[in-house]
């Protein structure tokens, strides 16, 4: 059985499916590795070890595709190497299905099985393999980085004999595993925080990281049973509305994390709200690639409007690829593990196992 993964468009993705120590646990399982020549050098993992490890190295990407059993990338691979697939292999990745639904629909028909990671279900033996968790973590981290690097004040209130500096207020809107993270990184640089959510369960959680939830009056709890956010009712987006643009007018830094899977991104911080707001502010917009959780929002821009910065990427985890990709590769092995019949050496897809039903692309 026979493990594959080819270079990434570094324009597009910085991060690789397996790093060297993950290359190595795949081989003590006794499965063999081929990679594409300077496949992680970019990250300082250099060709020379991987290939100590056992792993094979090739300057022929076709036949590193060719050749093997599964595929593990971190997106769709180009037309030209989705080409060169062959029945019965295995690709798994992140592949955004509604995005790219009919060349997805091309490999089903060729008999080649996708998986695609970010439609994992939220189950606690599915925790391990949570792509979305690990990624959305570092994400939620390295926004308020950002963030900081682009406020002109300092963070944390400081008392000089000159005078005090308050402290900066930051609002986190949307308190999955990417606000969270957020919180949690603001709060520790001695930020006071504010954060708000369409899920009432949230509300604990943000408290016990030492934020201050914003709370909807007569809030509905819009969760879905997986634990991800839904659509809201127009009655509750008023009020949502009514609430952030009070709040919006002092603070100084917003993150914005709200999506719904499959969805464009819902609109939160509407124009009105953004022109209250303090000349200085900061809106770094994590959903910007999906349409963005803010008026103005564009990818890859800095937009200026009334003094306010708005800020969004299409990949932030490019800043961060040497932890991205150890977090990866880890949740894909454990994925892996779970796909694959040690004692057959073989693909076990076993449509029973809620994991592998959910991903499996048909």
């Amino acid at each position: 059985m026979r493990i594959a993964s080819i270079s990434e468009n570094q324009k597009i993705e910085k991060r690789i499916a397996i790093t060297p120590d993950i290359a190595k646990k795949y081989i003590a399982l006794g499965l063999k590795v081929s990679l594409s020549e300077k496949y992680g050098e970019h990250l300082g993992f250099k060709d020379n070890e991987y290939k100590e490890l056992g792993v094979e190295i090739s300057n022929k990407e076709v036949e590193v595709l060719g050749n093997a059993d599964i595929i593990i990338q971190l997106g769709l691979l180009s037309d030209d190497n989705l080409a060169v697939l062959r029945e019965n292999q295995t690709l798994v990745g992140v592949f955004n299905p509604y995005v790219n639904k009919e060349k997805i629909e091309n490999l089903s028909k060729k008999n080649i099985n996708v998986f695609s990671l970010e439609m994992l279900p939220r189950i606690t033996r599915a925790q391990s393999m949570d792509i979305l968790s690990s990624q959305a973590n570092l994400a939620g981290y390295k926004a308020v980085i950002e963030s900081f690097a682009n406020f002109e004040k300092a963070v944390p209130m400081m008392m000089t004999a000159a005078g005090t500096i308050p402290a900066a207020k930051i609002l986190v809107v949307g308190a999955g595993v990417a606000g969270l993270q957020a919180i949690a990184t603001a709060k520790r640089m001695g930020a006071i925080v504010f954060a708000t959510d369409v899920r009432i369960a949230s509300k604990e959680q943000v408290e016990s990281l030492g934020g201050k939830f914003l709370t909807v009056e007569g809030s509905e709890n819009l969760q879905t049973e997986s634990g991800y956010a839904k659509e809201a009712s127009d009655e509750f987006k008023k009020k949502q509305e009514e609430l952030l643009a009070e709040t919006l007018k002092k603070i100084d830094i917003v993150i914005c994390t709200a999506l719904i899977p499959g969805k464009k991104a819902p609109l939160i911080i509407k124009e009105n709200m953004i022109a209250n707001m303090k000349s200085g502010s900061i809106i770094y917009d994590l959903a910007a690639i999906q349409g963005g959780n803010s008026a103005f929002t564009k990818v890859d821009e800095i937009v200026i409007k009334g003094g306010v910065k708005i800020m969004g990427e299409t990949n932030i985890l490019n800043k961060l690829p040497v932890s991205a990709s150890n977090l990866y590769s880890k949740n894909v092995l454990n994925f892996v593990l779970n796909l694959y019949d040690m004692e057959n050496k073989k693909i076990n897809i076993n449509l029973e196992d809620e994991i592998i039903e959910k991903t499996l692309i048909k």
